[in-house]
């Protein structure tokens, strides 16, 4: 998928946190800059959409009840359910350097602190959509070859 297609189709967003008012804000701003949105309220609800909707970028609280973002993360990693590259942006009031560490090392595209402006989010998300064609899954540069 070239950028140009990428910028053309409208991007679908998976945005997991657990404060229900958060995430209505966060998602309200996302719909209105252009993309289609999709949400959940905890982890298990986040890795089954991930599953089902097959996003294009995700958007991840760490602190959520059922599996935390850290272990949504390293599942999704571990195992993507299409092969393809799916970049991820964690938005996370756990602003230690530990926390940014351990998530950067589970392959975390960028990290956000709480508070922050959707303009922050927005960025992030452009920086995705630029991203996406040079971060590539294995099996995504395999089967291009």
């Amino acid at each position: 998928m070239t950028v140009k297609n990428i910028k053309q189709k409208r991007l679908k967003i998976l945005m997991a946190d657990d404060e229900a008012y958060v995430l209505e804000i966060m998602a309200k701003k996302v719909r209105e800059a252009g993309y289609d949105v999709v949400i959940a309220a905890d982890g298990e609800e986040a890795l089954a959409k991930i599953w089902s909707d097959d996003p294009d970028i995700i958007i991840l609280d760490l602190t959520m009840p059922k599996k935390d973002g850290l272990t949504v993360l390293k599942e999704l990693r571990a195992s993507p359910p299409t092969g393809k590259w799916y970049p991820v942006i964690i938005v996370s009031a756990r602003n230690e350097l530990d926390d940014m560490k351990q998530g950067f090392s589970l392959e975390a595209d960028h990290y956000i602190t709480k508070p922050c402006n959707i303009n922050d989010i927005l960025k992030a998300i452009k920086l995705m959509v630029n991203l996406i064609p040079q971060r590539k899954s294995k099996e995504e540069g395999e089967k291009e070859q």
